[in-house]
């Protein structure tokens, strides 16, 4: 009516816009490709260097790839502009994975930022680091993790715990106990934000390590309402996980109801309300219900493997839980605080959180307290239409179980017409389930109105809801029968224009449902079935007659009435044969059959020519099911059909095969009404699974009740580190590697070198081992006095003289023998304090007992009965020191002779993935090296007769310390493909040393290039164990950790021993302060990699074990750290 004022509030909206947009950077979405980019990042002003980004992560946002850029962005990452910095880390993130070898440049400034005062540039860079998931830098980023995760910055904390997923897709098996360790550190971190991370990082890294949890659970109970919301959403399954692992589940639960169903004390611990509807159930409604409970609780514990095994045997008695799975809640103080912490949270804003404290009450909580959860649920209905449709699937089930929980608030699922189907659906089956004889009136009014929606497939499921009304309550099944019964008059549905399927639909399921019902007391519904009957002239959906022709077979006999409409309906019947549809045949061939069978008199004439003649007919039918059928029933019948009505009388008793198995087809006695055996199964509250109804990938049960052990040896020893290192977690101490070397230093041990050292091989030349010659000759423990500071004499250290000035003083040696000395100087004993003692050992004798690891290279199953092994030598190449000497083992497993056994280079520089080649690339310790082969020639093996077995050595070039070598081995004219995987510890070499060259070296290589971690060894006590019967003085004890542990490192890596010190206490079986130091070099570039073990604990238990790594190649290191953690915590064969 008036368009100048519609143009002017046009234009004043666009105004308003404009103005809004003022100060902002919407501006770059509107016209975000500009060619000004590149000189704007090549500017030397912050300014237009973050115009640049934000331009580039708008493109970046639109779909746009603007990866030619990266080399650009790249080298702004050092900017001092923390705006700068950010934007340049989300664009590396967004594209380092497809630029893997430029975002490696970056990686130093990565580390140099997490030093970096700002908390937030810290969290930036281990973000950053974090994002770029690659092999090679994966330990650099764990170790930053491990400092980050100790950092004072709860932010910076909380990036530490986000990084932890990431590191764990990488699937370095390696780095896994070292992740669980700082998951631990986490968790006892005192803020929630911390907190709720780590219970996400838990969920990734290691589920199942439920002893990480014990040690922090009440403070995590005490922290849950605190956390974040989706963080509460894991942690509250987390506890829950812990404490059924630990305690069990709870006996006053409604899960402990099918243990003991046999009690009658246990039906009173219902509501009033549950009392009420055992009533208008009966006893087969709670014998139902209570194998319903049965079913919930032990699909909620068992995994796949049990769930298809109980499907196998289905038809036998299921039983329960066992009782020793359930303890008393009211007496168990984990259990009530659980409930205590989880019960605000019902009230939550967040939906997901209100389900997952609905679950934890309704599987842990009291019987009488589970009543809780019902209005927070019925509160989350009037959420979004996504939301709802989870919480009536969980409702579902809890209303199926427990139903006289939600009885009362029936109206709550009272549908809307603006709600979908799917939603609509699972309130009519909620309904259904919860309906009693005090609201099945107000229910049925509303079904009334649902059977005229105009959703025609709604209004089915409406009318199947009605059935399932009235076989639950037997009371009001009379009223349903006549509602049904008037639907299958109605004209709209019965008429000959019915052609649509919803329509259709309405009908059958009427009829179906009809059905169900006559099927619980057919006898008390005679006249329901002749109604059928008479309606089944005006009825022509196929699917509906055919019901009502098998009610007709099925019932013959019930009442008086139906026996003598039979041949009225058969005759009728038989002669619409022809135009009826295929399942409506099927059923009048069966229901003449079945009337034949149950016939007696002058009738049965009639009923034999009828079921002959509906059988000549379908014998003609165009459909083969039906011809099929006739020609079966026709043999079956053969007797009845092929005689008079006079030898009935004298062909009944001599039953034959056919007759026989047509009675036992067509006239089985009818069983009792049951309900059917529940074999569906049923998954978490909460969980993506329980609304799928399968399980989702990464679907976990919960855990077996009392499953986690208090005392489990084995939890202990695989988190002997991170106990202590949660302490130091709550002061929120940054480690300093710096302090930690300077601290290891300090320490009183002794400075003495051992001149028995040998390396990894005991036939390997090393220059520096002398004395060998002496090995005999000197003792095998040697003492000396040593103060605290280590005295050099002329420079020169006090390297093992055999004069009788070096040996221990008296009153040190009587404190080793454990003599008490004479008391009678009190300087003695003051003495003895300010200065510690320590031997040193000469294990000369080992080199026998150093045995390299073997790997299989070839299985007999896969090489045709030729068995390769190969193991790592200690050897040297005399060709190239990228070269790797392997020791190959050829044994002819099979009774025939093998000829031509060659092993070549399959794929010389060819192969690598785009991965592999960063590797390469990356690995300043492997220059190019075009002159070197990947496998120098080997000379082919002519012949190995059977049972022989022959050794060669190979030299490989890997391209890295990682990544195997792909090899060809050919035998007898065959190829078999196979692969050489590296071990790092023979990438290096002995590099021989005394203490005092090695403590000044490592003196030099602090901070970044230390690397430390723990673990556990326990190799000797089952040599201590073999020697019990022995009487052995204590210094034994340390002799056999000492062997043992040179004999693990040697027998694994190509290093040097350069000493092992002993301190001398009072204290027999306590071996702390033990130390061995081990040299090498990194064979491609001469780096020298020192390794230090210390050794803390009691002789006769497992050792707690310090490794400390100090290496200029921090990725070479931290990897050579780790495989050493490795195999020092598994255990070895003994060594003979």
């Amino acid at each position: 009516m008036f368009p100048q004022f519609g143009a002017t509030a046009e234009t004043l909206s666009k105004a308003s816009t404009l103005v809004f947009r003022i100060g902002t950077d919407a501006h770059l979405y509107d016209d975000p490709e500009d060619a000004n980019i590149a000189p704007l990042l090549d500017s030397k002003f912050d300014s237009e260097k973050c115009e640049a980004l934000k331009r580039l992560l708008a493109l970046i946002a639109q779909g746009v790839d603007v990866s030619n850029f990266f080399p650009q962005v790249v080298k702004n990452v050092a900017s001092q502009s923390l705006e700068v910095k950010k934007l340049v880390y989300l664009y590396l993130l967004h594209y380092a994975e497809k630029r893997p070898n430029e975002a490696l440049l970056s990686i130093n400034c990565f580390q140099k930022d997490l030093g970096d005062p700002n908390p937030l540039v810290r969290a930036w860079a281990l973000r950053a680091m974090a994002g770029i998931r690659l092999l090679v830098i994966a330990p650099i980023v764990l170790v930053a993790v491990e400092k980050c995760a100790r950092d004072p910055s709860v932010y910076v904390r909380k990036c530490a715990a986000n990084a932890l997923p990431k590191l764990h897709d990488l699937r370095i098996e390696e780095n896994t106990p070292a992740l669980e360790e700082i998951v631990g550190i986490l968790l006892n971190d005192h803020s929630p934000g911390v907190v709720g991370a780590a219970a996400a990082a838990f969920t990734s890294v290691c589920p199942n390590n439920l002893s990480l949890i014990g040690r922090n659970y009440r403070r995590l109970c005490e922290a849950l309402p605190d956390v974040e919301e989706w963080g509460q959403i894991l942690l509250i399954e987390i506890l829950l996980r812990f404490v059924i692992a630990k305690h069990g589940l709870v006996q006053e639960s409604i899960m402990f109801q099918s243990c003991c169903t046999e009690s009658s004390q246990s039906e009173k611990d219902g509501s009033d309300v549950n009392s009420a509807f055992e009533e208008d159930n009966g006893d087969t409604g709670c014998d139902f219900m209570s194998e319903l409970v049965n079913m919930v609780s032990r699909c909620y514990i068992e995994g796949p493997d049990e769930y298809l095994s109980r499907l196998s045997y289905i038809n036998e008695v299921s039983s329960g839980l066992d009782r020793s799975c359930f303890m008393s809640g009211r007496s168990n103080d984990d259990v009530k605080m659980l409930l205590q912490c989880t019960s605000p949270l019902l009230w939550s804003h967040n939906s997901a959180v209100v389900l997952a404290a609905a679950g934890v009450h309704w599987i842990m909580a009291p019987r009488e307290d589970v009543k809780r959860i019902v209005k927070p649920l019925l509160f989350l209905l009037r959420s979004s239409h996504a939301s709802k449709y989870v919480v009536l699937c969980n409702i579902q089930v809890f209303a199926k179980a427990m139903p006289f929980f939600f009885a009362p608030h029936f109206e709550d699922f009272f549908i809307c017409s603006s709600e979908s189907y799917q939603i609509k659906a699972l309130k009519l089956e909620i309904l259904s389930s919860i309906a009693m004889d005090s609201s099945i009136s107000s229910i049925f009014q509303e079904f009334q109105d649902y059977i005229r929606d105009p959703d025609r497939r709604f209004a089915a499921d409406t009318v199947a809801a009605i059935g399932l009304c009235a076989q639950r309550l037997p009371k009001v099944a009379n009223i349903c029968l006549e509602g049904l019964l008037a639907l299958t008059r109605e004209e709209y549905l019965i008429g000959d224009f019915v052609c649509m399927d919803e329509e259709t639909n309405i009908l059958i399921q009427a009829i179906m449902s009809i059905e169900a019902i006559l099927k619980q007391d057919p006898p008390a519904h005679e006249k329901v079935i002749v109604q059928l009957v008479r309606s089944l002239d005006s009825i022509k959906v196929p699917a509906a007659r055919a019901i009502i022709i098998w009610i007709i077979g099925e019932y013959n006999t019930i009442g008086e009435i139906i026996p003598r409409m039979l041949t009225t309906v058969l005759t009728y019947l038989a002669r619409c044969f022809a135009s009826e549809a295929q399942e409506t045949k099927l059923q009048i061939l069966n229901t003449a059959v079945k009337v034949l069978l149950c016939a007696k008199g002058k009738d049965l004439w009639t009923f034999k020519s009828v079921l002959s003649y509906v059988l000549e007919l379908a014998k003609c039918d165009l459909n083969y099911d039906v011809r099929d059928r006739a020609h079966i029933l026709k043999e079956l019948m053969s007797c009845y059909l092929g005689q008079d009505l006079e030898e009935e009388t004298d062909c009944l008793p001599r039953k034959d095969i056919p007759q026989i198995l047509a009675e036992c087809i067509f006239r089985g006695q009818r069983k009792p009404m049951s309900p059917e055996p529940i074999n569906f199964r049923f998954y978490l509250p909460g969980s993506l699974s329980q609304i799928v109804l399968h399980a989702a990938p990464g679907y976990e049960p919960l855990p077996k009740p009392c499953s986690l052990l208090s005392n489990d040896l084995h939890q202990r020893l695989n988190v002997v580190g991170s106990g202590e290192g949660a302490t130091n977690s709550d002061s929120y101490e940054t480690d300093d590697p710096d302090r930690l070397s300077q601290s290891a230093n300090e320490e009183s041990t002794s400075g003495y070198s051992s001149q028995n050292s040998i390396s990894g091989s005991s036939g390997s030349d090393v220059p520096g081992s002398e004395s060998e010659d002496d090995d005999n000759v000197d003792p095998l423990i040697r003492f000396s006095d040593v103060g605290i500071s280590n005295k050099k004499q002329n420079g020169v250290s006090r390297s093992g003289s055999d004069s009788m000035e070096e040996l221990m003083s008296k009153q040190t040696l009587e404190s080793w023998l454990d003599e008490q000395p004479s008391l009678s100087d009190p300087n003695l004993s003051k003495q003895s304090q300010v200065r510690r003692s320590s031997a040193r050992i000469s294990i000369g004798d080992i080199g026998g007992r150093v045995k390299p690891k073997i790997y299989g290279l070839l299985d007999p199953t896969n090489g045709n009965g030729l068995r390769v092994n190969y193991s790592f030598s200690s050897e040297i190449s005399s060709m190239s020191p990228q070269l790797v000497c392997v020791e190959l083992i050829f044994e002819n497993c099979s009774a025939e002779s093998m000829s031509k056994v060659l092993l070549v280079d399959e794929e010389s520089n060819k192969g690598l993935d785009s991965a592999d080649q960063s590797l390469v690339a990356t690995e300043s310790s492997m220059p190019s090296q075009n002159d070197v082969p990947n496998l120098v020639y080997m000379e082919e093996i002519a012949s190995i007769e059977p049972g022989q077995s022959t050794k060669c050595i190979l030299q490989v070039r890997f391209h890295h310390h990682l990544l195997p070598v792909k090899l060809a081995l050919w035998c007898n004219g065959n190829k078999y493909p196979v692969k050489l995987r590296p071990d790092i510890g023979y990438f290096i070499k002995p590099l021989p040393m005394d203490v005092e060259v090695f403590v000044n070296k490592e003196s030099h290589l602090p901070g970044m290039f230390e690397y430390e971690r723990r673990c556990t060894f326990t190799d000797h006590i089952r040599e201590m164990n073999s020697d019990k019967g022995d009487s052995s003085l204590t210094k034994d004890k340390f002799l056999v950790i000492c062997k043992s542990l040179a004999v693990k490192m040697l027998s694994n890596a190509n290093l040097f021993l350069v000493s092992v010190d002993m301190p001398v206490a009072s204290n027999l079986d306590d071996a702390s302060g033990l130390r061995l130091r081990f040299s090498s070099e990194i064979l491609s570039n001469s780096i020298p990699c020192l390794i230090t073990i210390t050794i803390e604990g009691n002789c006769s238990e497992p050792l707690n074990v310090t490794v400390k790594v100090n290496c200029e190649e921090t990725v070479f290191g931290l990897n050579l750290l780790n495989r050493i953690v490795n195999f020092l915590v598994e255990p070895s064969i003994t060594h003979l």
